[in-house]
């Protein structure tokens, strides 16, 4: 599934008032994940604080009544654009690091961990990660070699 540009600006919008609920001229007090429940069949995007306190939701109209298989899927990556696009913004919320955007399902399974955020670490794709361990262990390898 392509996000349409309405799509794109609704996420936009809701990751920016969900920021305006922990602004960063405040002091970091606040100890919490952002969680991102994504109902299918009505479209509904809600946020949540680690204590189920709803921050913010919408309706993302293309998402209603979606029968995709793949449909989480699609999501993860619509949603990791948009945070890319506003990582400026949520990178710097007042919250102790280190906090996380998690997507969940409508049964509040977790679905993927979208992008954490740890001082001067940022992880914004796990798939970045996903042969590490094999790249180091053949590096140290090819080092003992020499």
């Amino acid at each position: 599934m392509k996000a349409t540009e309405q799509t794109l600006q609704q996420i936009g919008r809701a990751f920016r008032k969900v920021s305006e609920k922990f602004p960063k001229d405040q002091e970091a007090s606040v100890l919490t994940d952002i969680h991102i429940r994504v109902v299918q069949e009505t479209g509904e995007m809600l946020f949540f604080d680690d204590d189920d306190k709803e921050l913010n939701r919408c309706v993302i109209e293309q998402w209603m009544d979606n029968k995709d298989d793949d449909f989480y899927e699609s999501v993860t990556t619509i949603l990791r654009n948009g945070i890319e696009a506003d990582k400026d913004l949520l990178e710097n919320l007042s919250i102790l690091k280190p906090y996380a955007f998690v997507l969940e399902d409508d049964d509040r399974e977790a679905v993927a961990e979208l992008y954490v955020v740890d001082d001067d670490t940022v992880i914004i794709d796990t798939e970045l990660m996903k042969d590490l361990d094999k790249d180091l262990d053949d590096f140290f390898e090819n080092l003992l070699k020499s």
